[in-house]
């Protein structure tokens, strides 16, 4: 097979990618809504690769990033936030619709591989890939390979306990996987939106948010810097156990460029260290960097 074909299965919409097996190059690109449905999510995918090799004339191998995560224990989808995939055995059923093998990989996994190969973290021995966007997730690269244990948990840190947060805190922010107070709460696009519906009593979207925070309004200033120390926190609790040389943000919340002087001048408050070395990158790739690890899972 002459290409490898990245999916990134999100939440709002599913996206295909071509690259050559011997490229880092993308030749074809398509994004369509995601299906809502289990069913129709097979269908969508199966049809985003027929439609791409018709077009290309030529057949390729198929990686697909999604929110979850395969069970060991079961070879079902687990800990996915579009939750009409838990439960199901994804990978089987596309191996059966397509009649060709597949790789799967948590979609923050794609992230950090891609990053890792040829992006902000190309040539790092720890690369920590972070999604900062509907949901928060990471991955975890080191010397070129993503790491992946007995649990295919590597990375949730979206449902870790957010540190600093009192008990009532963590009670009044319920999780969709049935915590409370989970990173995801507060780090996420629409956590921003609810902290700020909750202090001021108004609700605005998260660009309107840092739209306002940027012009300099103070009580959109006093909400996001409330953010950034919760990021701070947050990163810092594993930067002490991974020690990565660098964090790469990905996600909507990436796109936010003074988190790039803010963290790190705050991460020494929490890191554990005379110094802190740790760079904090963007993703290269952007919102292509799913697509792309998802394709580089082939080279794996």
């Amino acid at each position: 097979m002459a290409l490898r074909f990245g999916i990134d299965l999100g939440g709002t919409k599913t996206e295909i990618a071509a690259l050559r097996q011997n490229s880092s190059e993308i030749i074809y690109k398509r994004r369509i809504p995601t299906e809502r449905t289990y069913e129709g999510v097979v269908r969508s995918i199966c049809s985003l690769v027929s439609t791409a090799e018709k077009e290309l004339n030529e057949t390729g191998t198929v990686g697909i990033g999604l929110p979850g995560a395969l069970s060991p224990a079961t070879g079902l989808i687990k800990n996915a936030n579009s939750t009409w995939l838990n439960g199901k055995p994804f990978d089987k059923d596309l191996i059966q619709a397509m009649g060709r093998p597949i790789r799967l990989a948590n979609d923050a996994d794609c992230l950090a591989l891609s990053e890792a190969t040829d992006g902000a973290g190309a040539g790092k021995s720890i690369v920590w890939g972070v999604i900062l966007g509907t949901g928060v997730g990471s991955g975890i690269v080191v010397n070129g390979r993503l790491l992946q244990g007995a649990n295919a948990i590597c990375g949730e840190w979206g449902h870790n306990p957010q540190p600093g947060l009192n008990s009532e805190e963590a009670g009044n922010l319920p999780c969709y996987c049935g915590r409370n107070g989970c990173i995801e709460t507060v780090l996420s696009g629409p956590a921003l939106t609810k902290e700020y519906l909750r202090i001021t009593g108004q609700a605005k979207s998260t660009p309107e948010i840092i739209d306002d925070m940027v012009r300099g309004d103070r009580t959109a200033e006093k909400i996001f810097q409330i953010y950034e120390d919760r990021l701070a926190r947050a990163t810092a609790a594993v930067i002490n156990i991974l020690d990565p040389h660098v964090v790469v943000l990905g996600g909507g919340m990436s796109n936010v460029d003074r988190l790039y002087t803010t963290l790190p001048e705050l991460w020494p408050k929490y890191v554990f260290s005379d110094t802190v070395l740790t760079q904090l990158k963007k993703a290269v790739y952007g919102d292509s960097s799913g697509v792309r690890g998802a394709a580089w899972l082939w080279n794996k």
